[in-house]
């Protein structure tokens, strides 16, 4: 390890960003964005999906390189071409996508690449006992020789964030931190930026959770199109900032227009598998949004993937329109007009190499077949209308998924079951890491499909969302439905009290 830089004082200005640009094909990702990172203080970047903020950070940790402006440190240029160049300036980035080796130690993962050496080998206890002194630096007991694999996501997390300061970190740049995190988790993970933060370590935290802002931030900048609007005291009302983000108020943010409930379209009676769940039993009708709370493990996603026939159950039955699906057949729930919206966009849901087209024309391409032949015509014009529908943010339809923000992907996601004409969608946490104003945007669209007549079943964590858009909300805990609450009657304490309900032979840990 290399020896520990002097820190700065609280206040200094460690890295400046100016007038920074970056293109790609068909896209202006940056167009003239400055930015200044203090010691001691917590940054927060505020933009929707594709107002350039994943841009921005991968410049600054080596991923690309800018075609116009320039980075200081310290006050000098600097160009940042690798990750072993931001390194060496002190700058490390913790991205959702963590970058630790599954199948290695947490010692080892916090040592890799530069292991401490004792006649040409790797010294294990002195590797193990500097793995102890970063891990309690941000406050976490894990024994450095637990393979990370068994670690859970929050742990994880640690270990990252113990990685960059053992890369004796100056700027600690963090994608997204909370997205997966329980309550308690995050509110751990603030008091560790904090106590980082005391350390003259500057942090840029990037966040689509407004009311996180003030809890952690000290200032804020507000990205749009690819260019920094203003800076903001973290202390900035929330209306404010989304008007500083979307350029334009949002009146409503959860904007629920109820329908009047048809006949169930989709019912659900007894469903178990060992070790997952136990006799569950639900409808959703014609016109209804039903949003499935409960707290981590608790059973939604591995229920909602047994109803669409991904994964098999031992016992119970599924029934759309009143007529039993098979198990384990997910060709039947297609053609039944079940579509599921899967918790993983990126691993499930998408093919990212593909282009939108491709990607939305997925779940019709069997009935877009003919002779064996694939009207692609048909599909391309189909594709294009549904993009349209959804305000895709693109090129073009040829542009691959991958390319896309966030927001714009889970639109792709959700637009082949459009063109599918899904009459039921199992939305699993349908606008995690979504920002506010492309939120709006995809409840609007569940409520267009509600007004149509269509259903949904919404599984979500952000308990505001579950209450806001639903129009009744099962809660389930420890793999069992433990209530149902009217949307009337729902509250955060109402949906909390049951989620955290003991259950007999609970399996699910």
């Amino acid at each position: 390890m290399s020896e520990e830089r002097p820190r700065p004082a609280r206040g200094q200005e460690i890295l400046r960003v100016e007038g920074l640009g970056k293109r790609f094909p068909g896209v202006v990702a940056l167009d003239g964005v400055d930015l200044v990172l203090r010691a001691g203080e917590v940054h927060v970047l505020l933009g929707e999906n594709g107002a350039g903020k994943s841009t921005l950070i991968k410049m600054l940790s080596g991923a690309y390189h800018p075609d116009s402006g320039r980075i200081l440190v310290d006050g000098a240029p600097v160009e940042i071409r690798s990750a072993g160049d931001a390194q060496r300036l002190g700058i490390a980035t913790i991205y959702q996508e963590f970058n630790l080796v599954p199948q290695l130690s947490v010692g080892e993962n916090l040592a890799l690449g530069r292991p401490p050496r004792r006649f040409g080998l790797i010294d294990t206890k002195r590797m193990h006992e500097r793995a102890r002194g970063l891990l309690a630096r941000v406050g976490v007991e894990v024994d450095p020789k637990t393979k990370v694999a068994d670690l859970g996501i929050a742990r994880m997390q640690m270990v990252e964030i113990a990685k960059a300061l053992a890369l004796d970190a100056r700027v600690l740049i963090m994608d997204e931190p909370t997205a997966v995190l329980t309550t308690s988790e995050v509110e751990r993970l603030f008091a560790i930026v904090r106590n980082l933060r005391d350390q003259g370590v500057a942090v840029v935290f990037i966040t689509h959770h407004l009311e996180e802002i003030a809890q952690v931030g000290d200032r804020v900048t507000v990205l749009r199109d690819g260019r920094s609007v203003t800076e903001v005291p973290a202390t900035t009302p929330q209306d404010e900032l989304v008007r500083l983000m979307v350029g334009r108020p949002i009146d409503q943010q959860y904007p629920r227009e109820a329908a009047a409930p048809g006949a169930p379209l989709l019912q659900v009676r007894g469903l178990t598998r060992a070790g997952a769940f136990t006799d569950v039993s639900f409808e959703v009708r014609a016109g209804e949004v039903v949003g499935l709370a409960g707290l981590v493990g608790a059973g939604r996603t591995e229920v909602a993937r047994a109803v669409f026939g991904a994964d098999r159950y031992d016992s119970g039955e599924v029934l759309m329109d009143g007529r039993p699906l098979p198990g384990g057949d997910v060709h039947a729930a297609m053609e039944a007009g079940l579509g599921l919206v899967p918790e993983d966009r990126k691993g499930q849901g998408l093919v990212l190499g593909a282009d939108i087209a491709e990607n939305l024309g997925l779940v019709t391409l069997r009935r877009a077949t003919h002779g064996g032949f694939v009207d692609r015509a048909g599909q391309r014009t189909a594709a294009g209308e549904v993009a349209a529908r959804l305000g895709v943010r693109m090129s073009g339809l040829g542009q691959e998924v991958r390319t896309l923000s966030g927001g714009n992907q889970q639109k792709i996601v959700i637009g082949k079951w459009l063109l599918a004409d899904a009459r039921v969608l199992l939305l699993d946490e349908p606008t995690r890491g979504i920002d506010v104003g492309a939120k709006v945007e995809i409840y609007q669209l569940i409520n267009s499909l509600t007004a149509s007549g269509h259903a949904v079943l919404m599984i979500s964590s952000d308990l505001p969302e579950i209450l806001g858009m639903s129009d009744r909300v099962l809660v389930m805990a420890r793999g069992r439905l433990v209530g149902e609450i009217d949307a009337a009657g729902a509250t955060q304490d109402a949906v909390m009290g049951l989620a955290v309900t003991e259950v007999e032979d609970a399996r699910v840990h």
